[in-house]
């Protein structure tokens, strides 16, 4: 490897990894945010709504990665991220000064998701330009190494924002850290980006894309040549579906879903779940190295569908032990104490509320959002129609009531009442109100999720530098950057909303990892049956 070749790898790797740290803080600090930004809605429907809000940069990922694949393409990949990540500092700073809800009311978190859209524009032009950038310096039998370098970067920018917080919120105190503790690692972001923009000055534009400059091939219009000729169209739909779609469920599962299983399934102490975590990053992060250069030996796709494949078989047994090793005393109350809600299915609804303005106030909606944020597993039985809803905890029956006609104040001193039989009675069952410091096995936890970061690593190390390979250099980085951030903004970046809605409706805390794992096997099934191995292309050609 040649020293500017290094440079390359380097300067590309490091401001991506800030730029991951500011698009993840967001993530890591959902429950916070929560309760500041949405603050004026339960807390179950308010932490729905900041995982949508965190949803909603992933959504536009796909229109940033045509805005800016478009100008990578026209005017050159270096100029290109280095606007990126001016766009994604400054929206990041800002999430960290904006005014809460009880300051400014509706305001904040309509701002807070306008800054979070920015965001996610600016993700959708990164990603392609840099692995884009890195492949057209790599030689030819070396790229799935130098590109798994970029690879590295969204994990790295996960553990410095977990880092940051965790060092943060020691210093300070749990008070102080929720109170405006919080808003530290995002102000400190804009230093990331001084650091991050002086980076990418120094580095020169890639050969490949300065050849075709020279040459006078570039394309005048790369949108419609990318997805308006049927015969790329063709190839992008298969990187989508083949390939970034399982890609992208194996990745939020492995990361974040683990980590919002942790702390608001298993009931685990955040400082905790978060140390977890991150020692999982720090020991799993340097596969992402080694399936990239074993990718240069055997191929790209062996190791990406192998990734699907280990995944979708493992995924239910692998979380269910972590909640053994966990939270036993969870694990024991669900086998000792089964609990069920008895109700009409017709008064039953999906608890998932994007827009905000749907009120589950009837008697089934109000047993099941209590036992979904108190992590009981639930089975449902049918209750004849017009019936009230009543749960069965035990030898012992609840009847719940229906809220709609109730004035708010009613409303809430019944639902005061019924909670908190309920809540005596799954304490008295042996369900935990969180998990016990002294019975957590924390080596067999951080090696199960290392284990789940290992997955990570099969199905991201190689699939830069395949998407890269996938398509011609006049196109590349349009074409590569849409299925990418469709499979991650919209297949993985919904994953942790629609795992959680899917929990509280079945009443059973692993039912959300079905979503995963049939995204996984749908791209295991398209990728080994059409999707062709792509190591030996030629990127100049």
């Amino acid at each position: 490897m040649t020293p500017e070749e290094r440079r390359v790898i380097f300067a590309s790797s490091l401001g991506t990894v800030f730029e991951w740290y500011d698009f993840y803080l967001y993530g890591s600090l959902a429950a916070i945010i929560a309760a500041h930004f949405f603050s004026g809605v339960n807390p179950t429907a308010g932490f729905i709504f900041a995982l949508l809000a965190f949803a909603a940069g992933f959504a536009v990922r796909p229109f940033g990665a045509l805005v800016f694949g478009r100008l990578g393409d026209m005017v050159g990949r270096k100029y290109t991220f280095l606007i990126t990540i001016l766009i994604m500092g400054m929206s990041t700073f800002l999430v960290g000064v904006l005014p809460s809800y009880a300051s400014i009311g509706m305001a904040a978190p309509v701002i807070l998701i306008v800054l979070r859209l920015l965001q996610g524009l600016a993700l959708g032009g990164e990603y392609g330009g840099a692995a884009t950038y890195v492949a057209e310096h790599a030689p030819q039998n070396r790229r799935g190494f130098y590109t798994s370098w970029i690879q590295t970067t969204a994990t790295m920018g996960l553990f410095l924002s977990l880092l940051v917080i965790l060092g943060i919120r020691t210093s300070l105190g749990e008070e102080a850290f929720l109170d405006w503790g919080w808003r530290i690692p995002f102000l400190i972001s804009v230093v990331l980006l001084g650091i991050s923009v002086w980076i990418r000055m120094q580095l020169n534009e890639s050969p490949a894309f300065r050849k075709m400059k020279e040459e006078g091939t570039s394309s005048k219009a790369p949108i419609k040549e990318s997805f308006g000729k049927w015969g790329n169209l063709k190839i992008v739909l298969l990187a989508l579906f083949g390939l970034t779609a399982g890609q992208a469920v194996v990745w939020y599962t492995g990361q974040f879903y683990a980590l919002f299983f942790l702390t608001k399934t298993l009931a685990l102490e955040a400082n905790t779940a978060n140390i977890m975590i991150a020692l999982a990053l720090l020991l799993g992060t340097p596969f992402f190295v080694v399936f990239g250069a074993l990718s240069d030996r055997i191929g790209r796709k062996p190791i990406i569908m192998a990734g699907c494949l280990i995944a979708a078989v493992a995924y239910f047994p692998v979380f269910k032990a972590i909640t053994h090793f966990a939270n036993p005393a969870l694990e024991h109350a669900q086998a000792t104490a089964p609990v069920t809600v008895i109700a009409d299915p017709a008064t039953c609804s999906f608890q998932f509320n994007p827009v905000g303005v749907s009120s589950f106030t009837s008697s089934c909606d109000i047993l099941k959002a209590f036992m979904a944020s108190n992590s009981v597993n639930y089975a449902n039985e049918k209750a004849p129609a017009g019936s009230i809803a009543k749960a069965r905890i035990g030898d012992e029956e609840f009847l719940s009531f229906e809220g709609s006609a109730l004035s708010k104040a009613d409303f809430a001193a019944k639902s005061g009442e019924l909670k908190k039989s309920l809540t005596e009675a799954i304490r008295s069952h042996g369900y935990p109100a969180k998990a016990d410091p002294s019975q957590v096995n924390y080596i067999m936890v951080v090696l199960l999720l290392t284990f789940l970061v290992i997955l990570v690593t099969m199905v991201y190390g190689p699939i830069a530098a395949m998407l890269v390979e996938m398509f011609p250099t006049r196109i590349r980085y349009t074409s590569m950057s849409l299925p990418y951030h469709i499979g991650n903004g919209w297949f993985g970046g919904f994953l942790p909303p629609v795992a959680f809605a899917i929990v509280a409706a079945t009443g059973n805390i692993y039912h959300g990892l079905w979503y995963p794992i049939i995204v996984a096997v749908m791209t295991l099934v398209v990728g080994a049956l059409f999707v062709r191995e792509t190591k030996d292309n030629d990127i100049n050609s």
